[in-house]
This record gives C-alpha cells, sequence and structure tokens, in this order.
C-alpha cells in the first residue's frame, strides 16, 4: 500500500511517501499549506503523482506523550484534508521528527535559511519510516 506522509503546519506542510512494500520512506515535497487544505492543483498532482491509499498525518505530542492545543489544530486539519481528497488517514507520532530533521540537515552542511524549505519534508518521511517500522515489527510477531 502506498501511504503519503503529511508534516502540517501553519505554513508549509511536508510530504513524503513510502514505496507500495511500505519498507522506506522517501521526501517528495513541501507545499504551502493552504495549498494542502484547499486541495488545490499542485496538491492534486502529488495525489495523482502518488496514488495513495492512506494519509498518515503527524501529530504533535508533548514529552510525556500528551495532546497539547495544537495537537487538536492538527486533528481538525487533517480530517478536513482527508475528507476534501476522498483519502483515509491515520496518526502517527511525530515527536522530535522536526529537531531530527534539523540535525540531519545539518550534518550535510545547510545553513538555516537552506533547510527552511527542506525540514518539513525530511521530518515527514521521518516519522513515516518510523510508523512503517513499528508496524512490520508488530506483524513479524503475529
Amino acid at each position: 500500500m502506498r501511504i503519503l506522509a503529511l508534516d502540517i503546519g501553519e505554513v508549509r506542510v511536508g510530504i513524503a511517501v513510502c514505496d507500495p512494500g511500505e519498507r522506506v520512506a522517501s521526501p517528495v515535497c513541501v507545499l504551502p499549506a493552504r495549498e494542502v487544505t484547499d486541495n488545490a492543483k499542485p496538491f492534486k498532482r502529488v495525489l495523482e503523482d502518488w496514488e495513495p491509499e492512506l494519509l498518515l498525518c503527524g501529530l504533535p505530542k508533548t514529552l510525556a506523550g500528551e495532546e497539547g492545543p495544537q495537537a487538536k489544530r492538527i486533528r481538525k486539519v487533517a480530517d478536513a484534508i482527508s475528507r476534501n481528497c476522498g483519502i483515509p488517514h491515520e496518526f502517527a507520532d511525530e515527536r522530535l521528527s522536526s529537531r531530527e530533521a534539523k540535525r540531519s540537515l545539518r550534518e550535510k552542511g545547510l545553513s538555516e535559511k537552506d533547510m527552511r524549505g527542506k525540514v518539513d519534508m525530511i521530518a515527514a518521511s521521518l516519522f513515516l519510516q518510523a510508523w512503517l517500522d513499528e508496524r512490520a515489527a508488530r506483524n513479524l510477531e503475529r
């Protein structure tokens, strides 16, 4: 199954996708949040190109694992995106994914300015990969 991950921010949405075998997550792009929430042509193109069967939306939790006001906002936005494009969605814990994405990009020598457009899609690929790995581990236990 092809899964499209969305790192939903107020300004931008980072997008990542996995292979049909659900083994590897890869960053795709970053779109303005408005284009994604409005199901505008650029987001429709991403959906047409990748044909996902599921949207995996990052849910920001506190370090204690609780949901705060930001998580409530993300749930509402994700519900609307899912409804607008007709693709079901689930949520994945995205704690620390942006921090890890920045660290990874810094290691590659990118400046804060150069990172700006990339962090969100890298973060989406990180929480998608973690979700895929966890799912694969659960399936092995069965």
